[in-house]
């Protein structure tokens, strides 16, 4: 570590939590992020910020004027271009040090298996819950972290699953069956736009809490927050008998 990278990172490296160690354990970490939208974009922003060493983006949208009020890397000059362009090139400004791996592309079956090998932490950025159940199986396949985030109006979801422990239930296991994807529609059912922030920021730090192994997690838990309200839950939920995690 030189005096910059050091200076860079200072106030992180002085928490006892983190230290030099932990600041070397952020840096060798490789986090994929899928869906670079309301929650996708804050995650990016602070991790990279944290320097995390590797951060993956897939999303095959393009930037959209709607999107503006709550996609925080985003700004009107980026209208009409692809998402993870634009992601790769204002990370790189707000630190040149991290690597970026872009997947201008859909994800499906065919295509994550090769993806999400890489990678030590899986983040559910996305606006539907086929990917989310699809982000599900796979981190189970390959025993990854997985943080999951989900918006609504005034609402959001945060679950954080660690699938190298055979115990810990899955998204499945909350979800008896798959919701319909009104529930995530930005377009008919609207969102509140620092909503989006919130919880995309309360998944970055479930990510860093889960690279430096500190802190008590979601294992076993949704937290569920209503902005409106200022209500903040958490509510725990069993592994179902003959889970998919099995």
């Amino acid at each position: 570590m030189n005096k910059n990278y050091v200076k860079r990172y200072s106030r992180q490296i002085v928490l006892k939590d983190v230290g030099v160690i932990g600041q070397k354990k952020i840096l060798s970490s490789k986090v994929l992020i899928v869906g670079a939208g309301g929650l996708g974009s804050p995650v990016a922003d602070y991790l990279s910020r944290a320097g995390v060493g590797t951060i993956g983006i897939a999303d095959f949208d393009k930037i959209n004027l709607s999107n503006i009020h709550r996609q925080n890397l985003y700004d009107s000059n980026d209208i009409g271009k692809y998402k993870v362009d634009v992601v790769k090139e204002k990370i790189k400004s707000i630190n040149p040090l991290v690597k970026i791996k872009t997947y201008k592309k859909k994800i499906t079956e065919k295509n994550l298996n090769n993806i999400i090998k890489i990678f030590d932490i899986i983040v559910d950025g996305s606006d539907n819950f086929k990917t989310k159940f699809l982000l599900n199986k796979y981190s189970i396949k390959y025993k990854k972290k997985f943080i999951v985030g989900a918006i609504n109006k005034f609402d959001g979801h945060v679950f954080t699953f660690n699938f190298k422990d055979r115990k810990t239930p899955c998204l499945k296991c909350f979800y008896q069956s798959e919701p319909s994807d009104e529930i995530l529609n930005c377009e008919a059912e609207g969102i509140m736009g620092p909503v989006a922030g919130i919880i995309g920021n309360i998944q970055a730090n479930e990510v860093l809490k889960k690279i430096l192994n500190i802190g008590i997690d979601l294992n076993n838990c949704i937290l569920i927050i209503n902005l409106l309200t200022l209500n903040f839950r958490k509510v725990r939920f069993k592994k179902k008998k003959k889970c998919l995690c099995d």
